[in-house]
């Protein structure tokens, strides 16, 4: 696969709001199928910036180290993975791997 398919998994979503002390709400939302995937913030837009965020990054680095990501079901066919990484407010640097080839054993090494 290639690193926009893994980009392009679609994972399930736990969101929750829950109460941290009296009066004080957060919102917690995670990939359970990705370990460690979570994030959390007074406001829900910012929990699930953040969460796309960490998704993105977490998945180039496990293909960048020669891990793969859990792929519990097919990717989507319809979708922009690039264009995500730019809304998640991703480096430029790392919006170009998506585009590379990720077949090739260099595609995720930077470039020089």
């Amino acid at each position: 696969m290639r690193l926009r398919e893994y980009l392009s998994v679609p994972y399930l979503l736990e969101a929750e709001t829950v109460e941290v002390a009296p009066g004080s709400w957060l919102r917690r939302v995670g990939y359970p199928e990705l370990p460690g995937c979570t994030a959390e913030s007074a406001v829900v837009e910012e929990a699930l910036h953040l969460l796309e965020r960490m998704r993105i990054e977490m998945i180039i680095r496990m293909v960048g180290e020669g891990r793969f990501p859990p792929v519990p079901r097919p990717p989507l066919r319809v979708c922009d993975p690039a264009w995500i990484a730019k809304q998640a407010g991703l480096p430029d640097e790392l919006v170009a791997l998506i585009d590379r080839d990720g077949r090739n054993p260099d595609a995720l090494a930077p470039r020089q």
